[in-house]
C-alpha cells in the first residue's frame, strides 16, 4: 500500500509539535519579560529557518541510513566527529534526565497542595535531609525506580500518560482564550504595561537590566526553545511535493512558532504583573509555570468580580490540574526517553564500540545494561548538585542551564559539518536549498557561530556575577561527556589498529566522496 504523504499543512502541524514547548513562556517572561520578545525572533532566523533547512537536507540525501544525525556526520567528516557529536546529543538527554528527575517534585507538591512548598520539604524534621537535598535524594530513588520499571517491560504507563501530550495542548489554548476574554473583560488593560519599544529592549528583570552579557546570555534560552528541529529530518521524503512544500512549511512554522511564542508571553503580560507575581524570593525557574498559571486562574475570577476566596481557590485548583497535566507529561516523556534514546545511539553505532556489555541490546530490543551505567551516572550528577548547595533559586538555574547548554551544544556539530556535507559527490541531492557551497558555507558557519556565542555568554554570565557553581556545571556537562565520548572511540581506534576488533562494517559506508577527491 502506498504511503500517504504530508500534505503543507500537516507537515507545518508537524513541525510545530516537534519544535513548540509551552514551559519556554513562562520562563522566558520571568527572565525577561516582554524583552525576550525579540531574542526569539532573532533566534528564528540566524538559527531555526536555517538549520531546519540543514537537517532537511540532511535527512534528504541520506533517508536510506538507519543513524540518523550519527550517518549524517559520519558521511561528510568522519566517524569520530560523528560519534563526539551524537554522544553530545545523547548525553543532553541525561542532563535533561537529571533536571526533571529533580523538578518532577513541584508538579506533585502543586498537586497535593495546590502550590509549590519543596523548598520547606524535610525528612522528618531533619535541616541536614531538607531543601535541595531532600529534592536531591527523592529524585535519585525515582531514577532508580523509572529505570528498575522500564528494564522489567513495566512502561504500561506510558499508555494513561500519553494523554499529557493533549492535554497541554487543551491548556495552551485555555490560556489564549482566557487571556483574549480577560483584556475585553478589563477593556484593554494589561497587568503589566506594555510600553512599546521600551518595553522590548528594557527586561522587566532587575538583574537583566543594563548588563549586556546577562542579555545575551539569554540567547540560549531562545536557542533551547526551538530544540528538536533534528527531527524535522526525516520528514522531506513523507512531504507531497518537497521541493515546493518543505520550504514553505520550515517558513510559515517558524513564523507560526515565532508569533505563537510572542503572542503567548505578551498575553501572560496581560493578567501577570512583574514584580507582584513574580518579584518574589520563592520564585525559581522550576515552579514559576505553576506560579503563572494559579495567577491566571486567580486573575480571570477578578476580571469577572469574584471574591478574593473564589480568586483562591481558582487557583489553588487551576494549579492542581495544570500540575497534574504536567507530571503526566513528564512521566511519560521519561518511560520513553529513558531507554529510546540510548537504544537510538547503540544502534547507529558499531557495537564493538562500547566497553564491556555496554553495546548490548537484549532480545526485546532493551539495552539493559547501558540503562544501568545511565542511572548510575544520572543519580551521581543528581547527588553531586542537590548536596552542592542549599539555594532553591540556584539549585534550578544550574539544572536549567545545564539542560540549555546541554541540549544546543550538539547542534554544533551538526551545522559546522554542513559545508563538507555539501561537498560530498555522489549522493541524492533531489532536495536542495542551499543550491551553492558559498551559500552552504555562510549559514553553515552563521549557525555555528550565533549557538557557540550564544553558549559563551550563557556559561561565563553567571562568573561574571560571581555565581561559579552555575558556570562550573553548565560547562561540566559538555566538557566531561564529550572527553568521554573522546576516549571512547579513541579506545576503539586502538583495539581495531591492533587487530583485537574488526574495524567499523562496510555496509554502513557508502561510496561518497567529496569533490577534491572525485577530481583527484
Amino acid at each position: 500500500m502506498k504511503e500517504k504523504k504530508l500534505g503543507l499543512m500537516a507537515l507545518i502541524l508537524m513541525i510545530f509539535t516537534s519544535v513548540y514547548g509551552f514551559n519556554n513562556i513562562p520562563r522566558s517572561y520571568y527572565l525577561m519579560g516582554y524583552a525576550a520578545i525579540p531574542w526569539f525572533v532573532i533566534a528564528g532566523i540566524l538559527f531555526f529557518i536555517p538549520f531546519a533547512f540543514m537537517v532537511a537536507e540532511y535527512g534528504s540525501a541520506f533517508r536510506e541510513e538507519k543513524g540518523g544525525m550519527y550517518s549524517w556526520m559520519c558521511k561528510s567528516v568522519g566517524p569520530k566527529y560523528a560519534f563526539i557529536g551524537t554522544f553530545m546529543w545523547y548525553t543532553s538527554y541525561v542532563l535533561w534526565m537529571v533536571n526533571v528527575s529533580s523538578g518532577i517534585w513541584v508538579p506533585v507538591s502543586n498537586v497535593i497542595f495546590g502550590k509549590d512548598n519543596t523548598a520547606s520539604w524535610s525528612f522528618f524534621g531533619s535541616s541536614f535531609l531538607s531543601g535541595t537535598k531532600l529534592l536531591g535524594l527523592m529524585a535519585a530513588i525515582f531514577f532508580i525506580c523509572i529505570t528498575f520499571f522500564v528494564t522489567k517491560g513495566i512502561d504500561k504507563i506510558r499508555k494513561v500518560t500519553s494523554i499529557g501530550g493533549t492535554a497541554v495542548l487543551t491548556i495552551n489554548i485555555l490560556v489564549v482564550l482566557g487571556s483574549i476574554i480577560m483584556i475585553i473583560a478589563r477593556h484593554g488593560h494589561l497587568e503589566q504595561p506594555f510600553l512599546g519599544v521600551e518595553s522590548l529592549k528594557t527586561p522587566l528583570n532587575v538583574a537583566y537590566q543594563g548588563n549586556v552579557i546577562m542579555i545575551l546570555s539569554f540567547i540560549v534560552y531562545a536557542l533551547f526553545a526551538y530544540g528538536g528541529i533534528e527531527a524535522v529530518g526525516g520528514l522531506v521524503d513523507k512531504t507531497e511535493n518537497p521541493k515546493k512544500n518543505f520550504p514553505k512549511g520550515i517558513v510559515t512554522a517558524a513564523l507560526v512558532i515565532v508569533v505563537g511564542y510572542a503572542l503567548l508571553i505578551m498575553l501572560v503580560g496581560s493578567f501577570t504583573n512583574y514584580n507582584e507575581i513574580l518579584g518574589a524570593d520563592n520564585i525559581t525557574l522550576g515552579n514559576v509555570s505553576y506560579v503563572i498559571m494559579s495567577n491566571f486562574a486567580a486573575e480571570f475570577g477578578k476580571a469577572f468580580g469574584a471574591s478574593a476566596a473564589t480568586q483562591a481557590a481558582l487557583a489553588s485548583g487551576f494549579a492542581r490540574i495544570y500540575a497534574l497535566i504536567m507530571l503526566l507529561a513528564l512521566l511519560g516523556a521519561m518511560f520513553t526517553l529513558v531507554y529510546s534514546t540510548l537504544k537510538q545511539i547503540i544502534d547507529g553505532t558499531p557495537k564493538e564500540l562500547w566497553p564491556g556489555k555496554m553495546g548490548v541490546v537484549d532480545e526485546d530490543g532493551m539495552p539493559r545494561n547501558a540503562m544501568w551505567i545511565q542511572c548510575v551516572i544520572v543519580c551521581a550528577l543528581i547527588l553531586l548538585i542537590s548536596f552542592g548547595g542549599d539555594n532553591m533559586q540556584q539549585f534550578f538555574l544550574i539544572l536549567t542551564a545545564m539542560v540549555n547548554v546541554g541540549m544546543t551544544v550538539p547542534y554544533v556539530f551538526i551545522s559546522f559539518a554542513f559545508p563538507r556535507f555539501k561537498k560530498l559527490t555522489n549522493i541524492d541531492r533531489s532536495f536542495e536549498v542551499y543550491k551553492t557551497q558559498k551559500s552552504a558555507n555562510f549559514w553553515g558557519y552563521v549557525v555555528t557561530i550565533v549557538l557557540v556565542l550564544a553558549n559563551v555568554f550563557a556559561i561565563i554570565q553567571p562568573a561574571l556575577d560571581g555565581d561559579y557553581l552555575t558556570t562550573f556545571w553548565s560547562l561540566a556537562g559538555p566538557v566531561i561527556f564529550g572527553v568521554a565520548a573522546w576516549f571512547i572511540y579513541t579506545r576503539y581506534e586502538k583495539r581495531v589498529a591492533a587487530g583485537l576488533i574488526p574495524a567499523e562494517s562496510e555496509e554502513k559506508k557508502e561510496t561518497v566522496t567529496t569533490e577534491a577527491e572525485a577530481e583527484a
